[in-house]
């Protein structure tokens, strides 16, 4: 069993998502830096699909009933067990019963990920583990003094560790993306002249850009339709909206294109400047 001591901002469980129930409104949710969970699953002999603990900036403080292997990835961050540093977190880090992790604050990137051998073994629902703070599916966002169970770490097994993205640093993110299917409501090629930057309300849901504002060329609304993963909202203001693991399933506003990878914008700070590429 797991206590925790500090939850941390947004802390939350996730595991790869409830991919397939789209058509019922319900989002995919899961880790929004996928490699980077794969790897500390893989770490510690996981599954790929293993429930960890997703960070966010502030990581979390964590005592453990019971000895445990743990692993850390993602955001660059200080870890320590009972206030002694890890030299290097991003290997098996072994935590005897009744010490405290501690994941400090991120220095670059945003979001840690934390797994232990077994997983954490709160009740699926829709098959997922994973935390939706959109429609609020799966376990609620950690709480100081609460608890979360670990699964059998026996059926663990030897992996080979994936690798996981690197937290971007102070060089512009440059995104491909897939036009449509509603790029003729805009100027064309306008959203690839010049950099947006990450707006500080960013969050599970969506990364928010500023910058120059898109120009409608049609008047009026649509009726609402079906979003993607990746989707580029554009609402009234003109500034695009690149949504993410919690997004809704449908929207009103014109979505100009897909982005094609959106798992770097899960480590991308508030200023970080970005581009968008056409892909043909």
């Amino acid at each position: 069993m797991i206590t925790v001591v500090r939850a941390g901002p947004l802390t939350t469980v996730q595991d790869l998502g409830r991919p397939g129930y789209a058509h019922l409104g319900v989002p995919r949710s899961g880790a929004l830096d996928g490699p980077a969970l794969r790897r500390a699953n893989a770490l510690v002999g996981n599954a790929a699909g293993a429930a960890g603990l997703e960070t966010t900036l502030m990581g979390c403080a964590l005592r453990f009933d019971a000895g445990a292997q743990v692993a850390v990835t993602g955001a660059s961050a200080a870890v320590k067990v009972d206030r002694v540093p890890v030299e290097a977190p991003d290997q098996v880090i072994e935590v005897p019963a009744g010490a405290v992790l501690e994941v400090g604050r991120a220095t670059r990137g945003v979001r840690s990920y934390v797994a232990v051998a077994g997983g954490i073994a709160v009740e699926p629902v829709l098959g997922s583990r994973s935390t939706d703070t959109l429609s609020g599916l799966g376990p609620p966002r950690l709480t100081d003094g609460g608890t979360l169970p670990i699964g059998d770490s026996s059926r663990a097994e030897d992996a080979i560790p994936a690798e996981s993205a690197a937290a971007p640093g102070g060089a512009e993110l440059v995104l491909g993306v897939w036009l449509g299917p509603r790029d003729d409501w805009f100027v064309a090629g306008e959203l690839f002249d010049s950099a947006y930057q990450v707006s500080p309300v960013s969050n599970r849901v969506g990364t928010r850009l500023s910058g120059a504002a898109l120009t409608r060329t049609r008047a009026g609304e649509l009726p609402s339709e079906g979003v993607v993963l990746g989707a580029i909202q554009v609402p009234a203001d003109g500034q695009p909206l690149i949504f993410l693991a919690d997004h809704p399933t449908t929207g009103g506003y014109p979505v100009i294109g897909v982005v094609d990878d959106v798992t770097p914008l899960a480590q991308c700070r508030p200023g970080t400047s970005v581009r968008f590429r056409a892909l043909h």
